[in-house]
């Protein structure tokens, strides 16, 4: 028997297919070891940036299994997917298990079909270590630059709050175009249309080929507009050919999906995901745009056979990154003979995008004709005024991806000389607009552009700074929120070169020159981290930021009538009285009264037990927080005491244990995100799960199971494993 293993559950049903009773197929579901969460044991910096790696917790079963498998089996294949990621997977598996050279062999493959597989088990190689170590150095660095800021920005912001190596250049490109919107002064300018008829009775509708930005022009382009006669001054007709676009890349294919489908970034790498486990696609995590000798093949059939010889043009597309993932095709179908696949609606859109963009790329160029008319009157003292239209003479790719192609617009036949008869001209005033915000899309784009972030992290990053409450979405729109440029506008001043795109983009290149054996990893992350951990050390004496600046002075404290000062809270800016906390005076950025805090007449428990005397120890008062009333000590920070109602600690309780601790119990807690449910001995241990466990466990991956929904009562907590949405199995 041999031991095949893969990361996805999914994965392994699809490839168990292929392979014959002699194999097993089992799944990792996901990694099976990371760095602890304590940094002083995660990376030993002295000895070269070693890092200590451990089995995740939850984790011990599916390691326990699979080392029982291994240990009975003739040959191990380490099948994981064929990037950076899945070579680490592939080691940490190998390093887990303790398995043999001799015995252990390394696949991998770009889609996953019968023929693929085959091929991959006919050429197995060993780990590539290059790329396992960039992958290490990439996970090293952003764990050492998240912690060392992270820490500060909790000493001189505020507690809680994070930054990131990657995530950090993301936010201040936001924020930075927030600040070009805030300054940005309009201009006035005016549109002048004119409508004409011609001999013919044909309505035209001509646009002043200038936009004026003076009253007074405009008015004498009116003026002599209707005084004078007009007459049409040339007629330019020009075929002009339009070439199909490359096949997707990842971030290509997020832009469209997000523009076409209205998928956020991390749903459309969630969906290619199972439709490239399900054997449908190719790797969706790549920078490439070629496509293989074979798939060509396959395509060119296809057109043929549905549109004719002279929809078929072959093209090879040149990839335009420096550094393009590792040996990868552009995501394109397994098969084109299947026109529609996946399990869900969201699966099947996706592939027909993929399909037809994909086909599209190996036709023929669409023929427009463009038609432009120009008219003026007769001393032709006013800017012309014009009228482009545009007619599909040959249809060529747009057959396939008519989606793109655009409203055609006829003009009227028309001669140079024509009179035409003003039926009316007008001009509408208007303002200069700001820059747009990043959509999401429009962020994958521009990170792509600056060279930040590498196709696997695109989406990471888009959702990582959302669901730190740095950036909201707003009609899909990204916009920063007070926490998100208060953090911004922090390490902008403080490490500017650290958030550059020039320092981000470089060391992407850098750790691309590990993958390909160019570098190594000591003196990489040596070179990067002693200038990095002094800066660190020598912004440990900056003031804390305690004010943000002071309140309009109109503006006074509703408790004892001082002047105000910005701050930071939770909720972002609001007005505190500039005397707190002996005033505890504060008011909504706005200016709205809010109610102060009320004591109860109670004193700290946290504080007496502590050994603080009933004079110096906190009292316990009545606060308003995002998710109601709750009373706690009047020294927080110093004093994190929250009062518990036992009634109500009760009534959350489920009586399920921990399946991580083995120590507490689950119960119903409430965070940023809503109500979620975690283990009982936290902050010792952090388990949550999003749902409330029913008790059970999955007979899939051993996970407690959660509640569902209507038509699906229960479901696997473990995001990986197939339980977690049985309906799309």
């Amino acid at each position: 028997m041999k031991l095949v293993i893969v990361e996805s559950p999914s994965k392994a049903k699809t490839i168990s297919k292929y392979l014959g009773k002699d194999y097993a197929v089992r799944s990792s579901v996901g990694h099976i070891r990371d760095l602890p969460k304590n940094n002083k044991k995660a990376i030993d910096i002295q000895r070269e940036f070693t890092p200590h790696y451990e089995i995740i917790k939850g984790k011990e079963k599916i390691v326990s299994e699979i080392k029982k498998l291994a240990k009975t089996s003739e040959e191990v294949i380490l099948a994981t997917d064929p990037d950076r990621e899945g070579e680490a997977i592939a080691w940490h598996i190998a390093e887990a298990l303790g398995l043999k050279s001799g015995k252990t062999k390394r696949i991998s493959f770009h889609e996953i079909t019968k023929e693929a597989v085959e091929e991959a088990m006919r050429h197995p190689r060993k780990i590539d270590e290059n790329l396992r170590k960039a992958q290490e150095a990439r996970r090293v660095l952003d764990r050492l630059v998240g912690y060392d800021l992270s820490g500060l920005i909790w000493k001189k912001v505020r507690y809680g709050l994070s930054a990131g190596r990657v995530q950090s250049p993301a936010l201040r490109i936001i924020a930075e175009r927030e600040r070009e919107i805030r300054a940005f002064k309009p201009e006035n300018y005016w549109t002048i249309t004119a409508d004409f008829i011609n001999d013919k009775k044909e309505a035209l509708s001509l646009v002043c080929s200038q936009e004026p930005r003076d009253q007074k022009e405009t008015d004498k382009i009116l003026e002599k507009g209707r005084k004078e006669k007009w007459f049409v001054i040339g007629i330019e007709e020009r075929e002009t050919k339009r070439a199909p676009l490359a096949p997707f890349t990842t971030s290509t294919l997020q832009q469209t999906a997000s523009s076409r489908l209205g998928f956020s970034p991390s749903r459309t790498m969630y969906v290619a995901q199972r439709l490239y486990e399900a054997g449908h696609i190719t790797y969706m995590r790549t920078d490439s745009l070629s496509l293989s000798a074979n798939a060509v093949q396959e395509i060119s059939k296809k057109i043929l056979e549905k549109l004719g010889k002279n929809y078929l043009e072959n093209r090879v597309y040149k990839t335009q990154s420096k550094n393009a993932q590792e040996a990868h095709e552009a995501i394109r179908p397994s098969h084109f003979s299947v026109e529609s696949a996946g399990g869900t609606g969201e699966e099947e859109r996706l592939y027909e995008l993929i399909w037809k963009r994909t086909v599209a790329s190996q036709m023929s160029n669409a023929k427009i004709l463009k038609t432009k008319i120009s008219a003026n009157i007769k001393d032709k003292d006013i800017p012309d005024f014009t009228l482009t239209g545009s007619r599909t003479l040959f249809d060529g790719w747009l057959a396939v991806e008519s989606e793109v192609a655009g409203k055609e617009i006829e003009v009227p036949k028309i001669n140079e000389g024509d009179v035409l008869n003003l039926k009316k001209i007008e001009a509408e005033k208007k303002e200069t607009t700001p820059p747009p915000r990043y959509t999401e899309a429009g962020l994958v784009k521009e990170l792509e552009k600056r060279g930040i972030g590498r196709p696997s992290t695109y989406a990471a990053i888009t959702k990582t700074i959302q669901d730190r409450g740095y950036v909201e979405k707003i009609q899909k729109a990204l916009h920063p929120t007070d926490t998100g440029e208060v953090v911004s506008e922090f390490l902008e001043k403080n490490f500017g070169n650290i958030i550059a795109d020039s320092f981000t983009a470089d060391m992407e290149n850098k750790l691309d020159d590990i993958a390909k054996g160019k570098r190594e990893y000591a003196k990489t992350l040596g070179d990067f981290y002693g200038p990095f951990a002094k800066q660190v050390k020598e912004k440990n004496n900056t003031e804390k930021i305690t004010t943000l600046g002071e309140a309009d002075k109109s503006i006074i404290c509703p408790v004892c009538g001082s002047n105000m000062v910005i701050k930071l809270g939770r909720n972002g800016k609001f007005l505190s009285c500039s005397r707190f906390p002996d005033c505890a005076g504060a008011r909504t950025i706005d200016g709205k009264a809010m109610e102060p805090p009320k004591e109860t007449g109670e004193i700290c428990p946290a504080c007496r037990q502590a050994g603080q005397n009933e004079k110096d120890a906190g009292k316990l008062i009545e606060r308003e927080g995002r998710f109601g009333k709750f009373i706690s000590c009047n020294k927080y920070p110093k004093c994190r005491y929250i009062k518990k109602d036992a009634a109500t600690e009760e009534a959350k309780k489920t009586n399920v244990a921990c399946p991580l601790c083995k120590k507490g119990m689950l119960a119903e807690k409430r965070g940023r995100f809503g109500i979620f449910y975690g283990c009982s001995d936290y902050p010792n241990c952090k388990y949550i799960m999003k749902s409330k466990p029913t008790g059970n466990t999955c007979q899939e991956c051993g996970s407690l199971m959660m509640e569902g929904t209507k038509t699906i009562p229960e479901r696997c907590s473990n995001k990986i494993c197939p339980n977690h949405n049985p309906h799309k199995k």
